[in-house]
């Protein structure tokens, strides 16, 4: 099989592409045929040596963790797969899931099955980001109808997936982005927009109670004092210090760092709520598996809106 491998942290251009032995699986996984996969700010994090593991590069390395294709081989304990159904997921994270290639091994329980509605690209980058909005707004986030939302980086990848699972709860949702997607993310379905680099977010936002954090320590103090006492804040990135804690707890506002995982009901979740259309994946950038570092070019610009999908033919 072909395969994107990296044999040194580095630029984008460190990717290229090697003929590599299509992957053994085991009795509880399945044999994917990869149709499309999807990047995210991970990716180039953990290629250029900036991500909060080392890789062993004493062989060639396969990057990835999203993906969708097809089965085509299964393993003698998988029961809630058999070969030709489409399927996608995040696969291995935080370990490497090897999504780069012709061919990927997978856990059947990290997987769900692809809806008819739905391509192969717009499942692929459903996955890592969509898990992510997911278990922050709907499973820990405990968002009641009516509850204010404040989603930063609205128009991102995590972004644009949480305005609109706030939106299924019934929150009244805000979302920040930059001038350029205001349209963009009230088209999500937001009820406010506000522009991130303004000075004066406490002049526009308010009393929220409930806060979803994508850009790190110093967005996280700039939103403390728009939360409601008792409130809460999730963020995705690490930098909660003492200083956070401190002015946190005297509002009695719940700050806490989430990573995604892997979940077998959540990624069927998703697949339902694709279905059924309450989540559309936005992909504004789709590229061939060869130009896979054009995508990652691309992702490292930070202006992505929504997602990149890679096509394997």
């Amino acid at each position: 099989m072909k395969a994107i491998v990296l044999n040194k942290v580095g630029n984008s251009e460190a990717l290229h592409i090697a003929e590599l032995p299509s992957p053994n699986i085991l009795p509880t996984e399945v044999l994917i045929k990869v149709k499309a996969i999807s990047i995210n700010p991970a990716d180039t994090k953990l290629r250029s040596g900036g991500y909060f593991r080392e890789l062993d590069l004493s062989s060639a390395v396969i990057l990835g963790w999203d993906v969708s294709g097809e089965v085509v081989s299964v393993g003698n304990e998988v029961k809630n797969l058999k070969v030709g159904d489409g399927v996608f997921g995040m696969i291995g994270f935080p370990d490497l899931g090897k999504t780069y290639a012709e061919y990927v091994s997978a856990p059947a329980n990290e997987l769900a099955v692809k809806p008819k509605n739905v391509s192969f690209e717009q499942a692929a980058v459903s996955t890592l980001a969509a898990l992510t909005a997911y278990q922050t707004i709907i499973v820990k986030g405990s968002i009641k109808p009516n509850d204010r939302v404040l989603i930063h980086a609205a128009a991102g990848g995590v972004g644009h997936f949480a305005v609109q699972m706030a939106k299924s709860l019934g929150a009244y949702v805000i979302g920040t982005a930059s001038p350029a997607n205001r349209d963009f993310v009230l088209g999500l379905g937001a009820d406010e927009y506000v522009d991130y680099k303004g000075n004066n977010l406490e002049e526009k936002i308010k009393e929220v109670d409930f806060v979803l954090d994508t850009l790190g320590a110093d967005n996280i103090l700039r939103s403390l004092p728009l939360i409601k006492n008792e409130g809460k804040l999730i963020t995705i990135l690490h930098g909660i210090d003492d200083n956070i804690t401190e002015k946190a707890n005297s509002k009695n506002i719940d700050v806490s760092f989430h990573l995604v995982e892997p979940n077998n009901a959540h990624i069927n979740a998703i697949a339902g709520l694709l279905q059924n259309k309450t989540v559309k994946p936005h992909i504004s950038h789709n590229f061939s598996f060869e130009q896979m570092p054009d995508a990652h070019k691309q992702q490292e610009t930070g202006r992505t809106v929504g997602k990149i999908a890679i096509s394997v033919q």
